[in-house]
């Protein structure tokens, strides 16, 4: 098991704390490159819900994301353990995967390489 980036958890801490999603982060897991905001734990479960609430085959799922701990670990005083990505794309080569930007959760222990801010690409 890896140790996870102390500055990773404190930038995650932050977010949390300040209930902001104005955090652009670039990290590498696995390979991938993923880049987009970060979203505190709750807002992230809670927009994750609505959108599967929306869809006739997976409204039934929106529980799971909906009774997830609305204080989360920030208020209990546990370091996060993951990032909770949204507006986020897996880039790849001169795309990004979705276009318009998913919802991504991250293990903090599995970034391998990280960068504050929000890459993109242009042709131009």
């Amino acid at each position: 098991m890896s140790n996870p980036d102390e500055l990773l958890v404190a930038i995650s801490a932050a977010v949390e704390s300040e209930r902001s999603n104005q955090m652009s982060l670039t990290v590498v897991v696995g390979g991938a490159v993923i880049t987009g905001r970060l979203a505190p734990e709750a807002v992230w479960r809670e927009r994750v819900a609505e959108v599967l609430r929306d869809s006739d085959r997976l409204g039934p799922f929106s529980d799971v994301f909906a009774r997830g701990s609305r204080a989360g670990r920030s208020s209990r005083g546990e370091a996060p353990t993951h990032l909770h990505f949204h507006l986020a794309r897996i880039l790849q080569g001169s795309l990004g995967i979705p276009e318009t930007g998913g919802m991504y959760r991250v293990a903090i222990e599995d970034v391998s390489a990280w960068t504050v801010g929000d890459i993109s690409y242009s042709d131009r």
